[in-house]
């Protein structure tokens, strides 16, 4: 295998098969997870770094929309998931006075893209994730908080709290939205954007069968939204969202009392959920994204995931687009013949439009949910209501599966 290096980007050609390559990934989430097992089943040796003790389970839940569950399955990991997550059947929109506002079929959108819809604890999703890495005997360190990346000569290190660096052929920084080393690297300012609202989330079990169908139940009220998501017919994960335009009021903890303040009237489940909620099940979370930048790599760092694109929970993509991060990566870099330069270029063009306009969707639809003034959410209902929502479906399958090999794009 012959090295060089070339504007700091090493560039590695070999005459072998598979692609014998050091990578680093900063973060175990779900980027970084899905990234390590897809480069390694490409033949590229990687190695996971992630700054806390464990994989952490940020978020109660996730739906894997059909654009994911394409990529779990190509990463081999579908049916697994399937068995320890709900198959979503429809998506009801409905006033915090529980007046229907309208009903997307789920099924239609897994039928257009070709792909089912799960809905499960990220709990599960990311035990299913690491039990696939392990398998892929990749290593991972825990506890390696890295505190920068610094260029060197003719390439980057990373540096970590301990007093250790490395400096790999390629560092991927998957380390999420709020602290990135890589997009602080790669664009000299990783501040995060507050967008004016607070989830409160959690898991709700009930003793007897719930729900008959899996649906997501979403209700909407002014300056405020509570979102549920079946993941079985005895288990819910469930999100309460409310406008905080201050963003230090908005990091000061807001305590779960102003949770059941705003939604205890609201109807069940919700006011069933709220009520039982306590401090030790739930968590207040500051909504926080990232403006778009066309640049996601400097020398031989690149990020991905949060780091790079990190949309609100209202876009609904989040972890779809850190798994497509993945089934990309992997690509671009195997069809690169060591080229990593290119590679990362290549990676940049096919993943920006996309997830530019999962950001600004996530924007503008929480601008509408959390929408203060009642006379614009009055309008905003009626909308609902007169919306079209077989379009609606197949607009989303167009969208999420532009890119990838499924639905109508291949």
């Amino acid at each position: 295998m012959l090295l060089s290096v070339t504007h700091g980007v090493r560039r590695i050609r070999s005459r072998m098969e598979s692609i014998l390559l050091e990578v680093a990934i900063l973060g175990a989430g779900v980027a970084g997870l899905a990234s390590a097992i897809a480069l390694k089943k490409v033949g590229i040796a990687v190695r996971v770094f992630e700054r806390r003790e464990s994989v952490h389970n940020l978020g109660a839940g996730v739906v894997c929309w059909p654009n994911a569950t394409f990529v779990l399955s190509e990463l081999g990991i579908l049916d697994e998931l399937m068995a320890v997550a709900g198959r979503i059947t429809a998506m009801r929109r409905f006033t915090r006075n529980d007046v229907e506002l309208g009903i997307l079929d789920v099924g239609q959108l897994d039928d257009e893209m070709g792909f089912p819809s799960l809905a499960v604890l990220r709990e599960y999703l990311m035990r299913v994730l690491l039990k696939r890495a392990e398998e892929c005997e990749i290593p991972i360190a825990f506890n390696a908080h890295a505190t920068s990346i610094e260029r060197t000569g003719d390439c980057c290190q990373v540096m970590f709290d301990d007093g250790n660096s490395i400096s790999p052929a390629l560092i991927i920084g998957a380390d999420g939205r709020m602290d990135s080393k890589a997009r602080q690297f790669i664009t000299n300012d990783n501040r995060p954007v507050y967008q004016g609202f607070v989830n409160w989330i959690g898991i709700h079990r009930w003793e007897q069968p719930e729900f008959d169908r899996l649906e997501v139940h979403d209700y909407w009220g002014v300056g405020a939204r509570f979102g549920v998501v079946p993941v079985s017919a005895h288990t819910a994960y469930w999100a309460g969202g409310l406008a905080v335009s201050d963003v230090s009021l908005a990091q000061d903890h807001p305590s779960i009392d102003q949770l059941k303040q705003a939604f205890d009237d609201w109807p069940d489940p919700v006011g069933e959920i709220v009520r039982s909620a306590s401090d030790s099940k739930t968590k207040c979370v500051p909504l926080f994204d990232h403006n778009p930048v066309p640049n996601w790599h400097r020398d031989n760092v690149l990020m991905i995931g949060d780091a790079a694109h990190a949309a609100l929970p209202t876009s609904g993509q989040g972890a779809a687009q850190a798994l497509e991060d993945a089934w990309f990566l992997a690509r671009e870099i195997s069809a690169s013949a060591g080229d990593l330069e290119t590679a990362m270029a290549e990676f940049t063009r096919k993943r920006f439009n996309k997830t530019t306009r999962v950001i600004m969707g996530g924007r503008a639809f929480a601008s509408s949910l959390f929408e203060s003034d009642a006379k614009a959410c009055a309008l905003r209902d009626q909308k609902a209501v007169e919306t079209d929502y077989t379009a609606m479906a197949s607009g989303m399958a167009s969208a999420w599966s532009d890119g990838l090999p499924i639905g109508g794009q291949h």
